[in-house]
């Protein structure tokens, strides 16, 4: 795991028993593994892996006596030199949308005399946590060090947020699972100034009542293209190294024990290779990444036949049938002679739910915890710089509360086809006949619905939501159950009632507090968006191959905003995704692509996971025999066992909401039993966090 961490200290507290970096008294502390970008009296540290060409620092010649000003960018950033001094220099006036606006996925740190700007991304895959410390303020982009900086205990409450409604930034708050710990949310920078913080937003929302002036399709589109082909050429440009040029083994990990080290698999093909399951997101990737001119591919002389051609990995789960058409779909784009196509045959060893037991400890938990062994498979076949398509749905797709969003506007006549879409997949029935009419009255009702009535709304409804469950199996109960301000998350329906109803609280007291209106449905896409953006970081930490990136363009800041200009219009409509994409391709010049290109694989993936589930039972009875979520009031642990084997046998339960109670119970036991701390030095903290284990059984949830 990567990280960068640092903080912001006073006069009054350097020197005294916080003090790092060296002090008078000789007491020192810093992270594990780290190595220092600069010195007190405001430290910061690059911590992991980092390869060189990842870590770039900026300083400005002043007078002398005059503040300092320094800016260190790490990530894949596609800006010179004399970019990054430029947006240094704007940072100087208070202007932050600059260092936000370059191509790649980064961390910007900017300090001007004692003041130091944080820079988060619109996406929330790279976050910045903070806590108080010193008479300070600690920031890094991982909230497990804080945590261990401070000595945290779980924050349960947040624990159960994050289980009750885990798209509702207005339950999660800006907290984390570590007591004291807090996120700055996307699209915020967080600056400090000799003890004091402020958390500043960088980027316009849009109000309830105005709609932002939309662009014409085609530009908007062919924004969209030219930030993709940006985003891949940033990474295509960057320098690459083979194994032997990459950083010094950092040393123990936290959280990582020596088997898990011993059983890390061997460093990935060196060069640029991309995911290409016949997804369209990832499979425009892989398309625009051999089409760019230069040599994209793998690094000759090192094995894989390949030459100078991109590394394409396509994964066939041996486990079902259903798969067929998409690997069929990605060899007739595997014939580019630009691209390398790699199958990587997988069987019941990589289904969802194989080997619970293995893994690090994450600075969350996710559901993708229960995938990681799955991604980590084929990921192990692809490439040093590997690209998924991750987040593309987020961020092209629409939301269906932004159907309300269209009747606030007065442009009925666009819902028409989509409503219309979702009584076909209904299927032949009297049901599907009322479907448009029930979908445009609860679009109409979101629209008339205040943001506070909504909340308040969603924090009644929500202790009943174990046992008034909705049945979420066709396209349109889902369309209806999202056009809400707030709606449970999946593994709600197993929750207690104690812990649903501290949640509740949560979204009551949200309600009365000021807050910048958005419209509906831009807000739930954003929340939507930020979710999948932290579920992609965590599965990054637990599929992590040492030596590899993951690059997920189409969270970048520049793709983001690019997708926000896309007419509401346009994101409605069936099948707008892959047009898009199409759309984008062709731009580049990529024109021929298979039938059925675009077409969803939702049903594949839910058959897989539902056989993973029932391979994997015994082992989750398991782990729901004494369950950690129950000693801390959320879960009991009967009725989950009992949920797990309805659900193995083929009963409709939400699999996802199983996924998330496994996986937050997989990543508490790794986080009560791991061993050391992120720090090192004589000033490092004396134990672990949450060093005592889970809090009392039916203790309190508020935190």
């Amino acid at each position: 795991m990567r990280w960068l961490v640092g903080w912001s200290s006073i006069a009054a507290s350097f020197g005294t028993a916080g003090a790092v970096g060296g002090g008078d008294d000789g007491r020192t502390m810093h992270p594990v593994g780290s190595q220092l970008l600069w010195a007190d009296p405001d430290p910061l540290w690059a911590v992991g892996d980092w390869r060189p060409d990842e870590i770039r620092t900026i300083r400005v010649d002043t007078a002398e006596g005059a503040p300092m000003v320094r800016l260190a960018v790490l990530g894949c950033c596609g800006a010179t030199d004399e970019q990054l001094r430029v947006g240094l220099l704007a940072a100087r006036g208070g202007a932050l949308r600059h260092l936000t606006a370059w191509t790649g996925s980064y961390t910007v740190v900017v300090q001007i005399g004692r003041r130091i700007t944080v820079v988060g991304d619109l996406a929330g895959a790279r976050p910045v946590f903070y806590t108080p410390w010193a008479g300070g303020t600690a920031y890094a982009t991982a909230a497990l060090p804080l945590a261990d900086l401070i000595e945290a205990q779980l924050d349960i409450g947040h624990l159960a947020a994050l289980l009750a409604c885990p798209e509702t930034p207005e339950a999660l708050r800006d907290g984390t699972p570590y007591a004291g710990v807090k996120r700055i949310p996307p699209g915020h920078a967080l600056i400090l100034r000799e003890g004091s913080r402020e958390i500043t937003g960088y980027e316009a929302v849009a109000s309830l009542a105005v709609a932002a002036p939309e662009l014409d399709p085609v530009t908007a589109v062919d924004g969209v293209r030219d930030a993709l082909v940006e985003a891949v050429r940033a990474r295509l440009l960057a320098p690459r190294h083979a194994p032997e040029t990459l950083p010094p083994d950092p040393g123990p990990v936290p959280g990582m024990g020596p088997a898990e080290r011993r059983a890390a698999r061997g460093a990935p093909v060196p060069g640029i290779g991309a995911d290409l399951s016949g997804g369209s997101a990832s499979a425009t990737l892989a398309l625009l990444a051999a089409g760019l001119p230069g040599l994209p591919g793998t690094i000759l002389g090192h094995g894989t036949g390949a030459g100078e051609r991109l590394l394409a990995v396509t994964f066939n789960d041996l486990t079902t049938r259903a798969h067929e058409p998409e690997l069929e779909r990605a060899r007739a784009i595997a014939a580019n002679p630009r691209l390398h196509h790699v199958v990587v045959a997988a069987g019941e060893e990589a289904l969802p739910y194989a080997e619970l037991g293995a893994g690090p400890l994450t600075d969350e938990p996710a559901p993708s915890l229960v995938l990681a062994e799955r991604h980590r498979r084929r990921l192990s076949a692809g490439s040093a710089d590997h690209f998924v398509g991750a987040g593309a749905r987020q961020v092209l797709d629409a939301h269906p509360a932004r159907l309300a969003d269209l009747l606030m506007d007065r442009r009925r006549r666009h819902l028409l086809r989509p409503v219309a879409a979702l009584a076909k997949a209904e299927g032949p029935s009297a049901h599907s006949l009322f479907v448009p009419l029930t979908v445009y009255r609860a679009a109409r009702k979101l629209a008339r619905t205040s943001y506070r009535t909504g909340l308040e709304t969603a924090a009644g409804r929500l202790p009943d939501a174990n046992r008034l469950a909705p049945g979420l199996d066709t396209p349109a109960d889902a369309s209806l159950a999202a056009l809400a301000w707030s709606r449970p998350g999946p593994a709600a329906r197993w929750l207690t009632g104690e812990a649903l109803a501290e949640v509740s609280v949560r979204l009551q007291e949200a309600a009365i507090r000021p807050s910048s209106v958005q419209r509906p449905g831009e807000a739930r896409a954003r929340a939507a968006l930020a979710r999948s953006a932290a579920d992609h970081r965590i599965l990054e930490q637990a599929a992590e191959i040492r030596s590899q990136r993951l690059h997920a363009p189409f969270l970048d800041n520049q793709v983001v905003r690019a997708a926000r200009a896309l007419p509401e219009s346009l994101r409605v409509q069936p099948g707008a995704r892959a047009a898009v994409l199409r759309r984008v391709l062709a731009g580049a010049g990529i024109h021929e692509l298979p039938p059925g290109w675009g077409a969803p694989s939702q049903h594949t993936s839910t058959a897989v996971t539902r056989t993973g589930l029932r391979a994997a039972l015994p082992e989750l009875i398991a782990l729901f025999d004494a369950p950690l979520l129950a000693d801390a009031g959320l879960v009991e642990a009967r009725v989950v066992r009992k949920a797990l084997r309805a659900a193995s046998e083929g009963e409709p339960l939400p699999l996802d909401g199983l996924a998330d109670l496994a996986s937050t119970e997989l990543w508490l036991r790794r986080l009560v039993s791991r061993r050391g701390t992120c720090w090192t030095g004589t000033a490092a903290p004396r134990q672990r966090a949450v060093a005592g284990g889970v809090v009392p059984a039916r203790r309190s949830l508020q935190g």
